[in-house]
């Protein structure tokens, strides 16, 4: 049996660096690797499903659980993790001085789905007080018109979604108080700072996010990676098999890190961060795998079941490969 290529489509984080130029190539697999930012690889995936594997959404994916033909299987890499308390931004003359001020207000976000709101979402009422019922959430393109929802939602009646006119960006829209904040992933264009009409709500948000780790212990995970079911149906081992490489490819790039004798990334302080960053989250901070990252999976599905984007509560084992929950021991 030859080689199977398989169509990857991701962006080029640093730890894909390793896949992409060859020092890791993967059992079994020829790598297709197609470097594409995270939207177009998430709505051609979705809504086309264009490629043998790629990087997804967890929320996207997790909804695209409860859809009839189940189209994709994930495996426990995941290649953009990312606190959020840095990504609520409010208007200034919207009296937002703290987060219980959001409650009764209008909330943008470019998907209710989106992975980064629903984190925010779920940090917001069980960190602070904000239910998730408590705000009326507007949708669109942040900046450019006409986006819309990836998929289609069955919400409950409590919560109020609405989208912005074909004209509308919700960057503009936070700028000229239209809506009183936004929860992104992207720092809005009209974000000015501390002292202009868009800011932060957490402008000390690395504080609050070392204090929300230290607490929690969670590092929000962003994306996860999915084959084509009809993919794995065929050749199950491709999900081990990338797996596998996707952790070899992270492995180099951190290791790369701890280098001393060149900095390998263009960071002055390179060497100081990534000693702070084992000191606080241990040597793996990035961890990929499934029982690392238990709690993290378990507190955001409940996030997701909360905010009525899953009909039911699934557990973190339902939602990975089953050969990739263990690895055999030598």
């Amino acid at each position: 049996m030859g080689r199977r290529t398989i169509n990857f489509g991701c962006w080029d984080y640093d730890r894909m660096v390793p896949l992409i130029d060859g020092r890791v190539r993967a059992d079994g697999i020829d790598l297709n690797f197609l470097n594409l930012p995270v939207e177009e690889t998430f709505f051609r995936m979705l809504r086309h499903q264009e490629f043998d594997a790629a990087e997804m959404s967890l929320s996207s994916y997790v909804v695209s659980r409860f859809r009839a033909d189940e189209p994709f299987v994930a495996i426990p890499a995941f290649p953009s993790r990312f606190f959020r308390h840095c990504s609520i931004y409010v208007n200034a003359n919207a009296g937002i001085e703290e987060p219980k001020d959001l409650i009764g207000k209008r909330i943008g976000c470019p998907e209710y789905q989106m992975t980064a709101p629903v984190w925010i979402r779920g940090i917001l009422s069980d960190e602070y007080g904000v239910p998730v019922d408590s705000v009326t959430y507007v949708t669109g393109g942040e900046e450019s018109p006409n986006r819309k929802e990836k998929l289609n939602l069955d919400l409950p009646s409590s919560i109020r979604v609405e989208p912005i006119g074909p004209d509308k960006t919700l960057a503009t829209m936070l700028r000229d108080g239209e809506i009183d904040a936004l929860y992104t992933a992207r720092k809005p264009s009209t974000y000015t700072g501390r002292d202009g009409s868009v800011r932060r709500l957490f402008e000390d948000y690395e504080a609050v996010e070392r204090d929300y780790f230290a607490r929690t212990g969670i590092f929000p995970i962003m994306h996860t990676v999915v084959v084509r079911r009809s993919v794995v149906e065929e050749a199950p081992w491709v999900c081990q098999s990338l797996l596998k490489a996707l952790t070899q490819s992270k492995d180099i790039v951190l290791d790369g890190l701890r280098e001393t004798a060149a900095l390998k990334a263009s960071l002055p302080w390179l060497v100081a961060h990534v000693e702070d960053a084992e000191r606080f989250m241990g040597k793996d901070f990035w961890t990929y795998g499934f029982e690392g990252n238990r709690t993290t999976i378990d507190t955001f599905l409940r996030y997701h079941h909360e905010q009525g984007l899953s009909k039911t509560r699934l557990k973190p084992e339902e939602i990975f490969a089953a050969s990739t929950m263990e690895s055999f021991v030598i």
